[in-house]
């Protein structure tokens, strides 16, 4: 079964599949046509930073209008790039949506096309759709002497040595338990943390969940300190099914989350305790963890 999303979820998807629709268009555009290199706009938040501040129109897309179609088309690319399915998702939108200014067009590689299709198509596919046939990676030019190319070999390795949350089904809330169920679970899981998770209901009724506060380790494993927080953040936005199982309307509700980093280094949860304030059981096999013998 695919992975239940609210409505404001499936509209946002929809949003950016029809953007990626109008690409087939896009890139038989007629690069001899007039251009004009305009500022990036503050309101274009998913472009900022990017390396350059002047892009221009028409851009890749075919749309000419910054006020109504570039900003807000922008935007439909937002909950993918959340996820941080590939370090160059973003540049490789942009060099679409927001094509830098320079004396001649520069497209992306199709070996930067590649690589974020295979990063970020599985997390389309958690979401139940494809990746579109309109992003045909060979329609991007295959020689890499003027398009944006991919990262380096060496920087590749450094992002699939970090863990990346992967699509899964989601495990059931177990309570009650007792401590040795517990204890049990953090002998045959490489990680257990302790997790705050909130919802709350944004003006476009499309729920937020989050990450709050500190992620406290219970057993660490493979797992980066650094990295803890973002990762388990984009679980959440990869996982919305899961987001839904962890917390209420309204409310922050305290979770120990055990699982396992496959041999890809993709992380799956696969036991979820309700931690409450007052649980023993938790709080006992936790104490007895530092001591405990598998």
């Amino acid at each position: 079964a695919q992975p239940e999303h609210s409505a404001g979820q499936t509209t946002a998807m929809l949003l950016f599949l029809t953007t990626l629709g109008l690409l087939g268009a896009a890139l038989g555009f007629d690069l001899s046509q007039p251009t004009r290199c305009v500022a990036i706009p503050l309101e274009m938040g998913v472009c900022q930073d990017v390396g350059y501040s002047e892009m221009r129109l028409p851009n890749f897309l075919g749309h000419s209008s910054l006020e109504r179609e570039v900003v807000p088309r922008s935007e439909d690319w937002r909950p993918l790039l959340q996820t941080g399915c590939h370090p160059q998702a973003r540049a490789f939108l942009c060099a679409l949506i927001a094509p830098v200014c320079l004396d001649t067009f520069i497209q992306p590689c199709r070996s930067l096309c590649v690589a974020v299709r295979d990063s970020c198509a599985p997390v389309l596919a958690c979401q139940g759709h494809s990746w579109p046939e309109q992003l045909d990676c060979d329609r991007f030019p295959a020689h890499e002497d003027m398009c944006l190319t991919p990262v380096s070999k060496h920087a590749q390795h450094f992002y699939k040595a970090l863990p990346r949350p992967q699509c899964q089904g989601c495990p059931e809330v177990e309570e009650p338990f007792s401590s040795k169920t517990v204890l049990g679970a953090l002998c045959q899981h490489d990680f257990a943390v302790k997790v705050k998770v909130s919802r709350r209901r944004l003006p476009s009724e499309d729920p937020e969940f989050a990450v709050e506060g500190r992620v406290e380790f219970i057993s660490q494993g493979p797992l980066l300190p650094y990295d803890t927080h973002s990762l388990l953040q984009q679980w959440l936005l990869i996982n919305p099914r899961c987001a839904h199982t962890l917390a209420r309307p309204g409310r922050t509700q305290l979770h120990l989350l055990a699982g396992d980093v496959q041999p890809d280094g993709t992380v799956a949860v696969t036991r979820v305790f309700l931690w409450h304030k007052r649980d023993m059981q938790l709080t006992s096999a936790v104490r007895k963890w530092k001591h405990h013998k598998c």
